[in-house]
């Protein structure tokens, strides 16, 4: 939440050439809802159930680079069909760069608390363990530029 899914997912796509899908874009695009309304209406099981559903697909279309949703990596089927279909990449940051990137975004609904930083440190505690178990590949974007993490997917995907 915040390590930078999206930005390093498009710039991989634009050196590899495929298509860059983001699946919390691609879901809210689907229903025509939002990511924080679809939780307010369904809760969090509800959408990880359409989440689930959207990973499933597209984890079995070829030459796209597919940003998910920093929690699904909480169900295994979806650490499974990602690490099987794909090359996955968990990207991390200190807990003081995931608060800083995200001190204004409102636009996460498990983030929408009053103590931000307790939260986040229990994802990231509840959620590194199921990253590093299914990665092929983990980098910390606050140790390397933009350029770099970039650079090192893109050999690592190619090699």
């Amino acid at each position: 939440m915040g390590a930078g899914k999206t930005t390093v997912g498009k710039r991989v796509a634009k050196a590899l050439k495929r298509r860059f899908v983001d699946c919390d874009r691609e879901l809210e695009r689907r229903t025509g809802a939002t990511i924080a309304l679809i939780f307010d209406i369904e809760g969090e099981p509800g959408f990880r159930q359409r989440e689930k559903r959207l990973i499933d697909e597209l984890s079995l279309v070829d030459d796209v680079v597919l940003a998910t949703g920093g929690g699904a990596v909480l169900d295994a089927d979806n650490r499974n069909a990602l690490r099987r279909r794909g090359f996955t990449v968990y990207l991390y940051a200190p807990l003081s760069d995931l608060l800083m990137r995200t001190r204004n975004d409102t636009n996460r609904p498990l983030l929408n608390t009053e103590d931000r930083a307790t939260r986040l440190q229990q994802i990231v505690a509840e959620r590194e363990p199921l990253y590093q178990q299914s990665s092929h590949l983990s980098i910390d974007t606050g140790a390397h530029t933009l350029f770099e993490i970039v650079a090192l997917i893109c050999e690592a995907v190619q090699a």
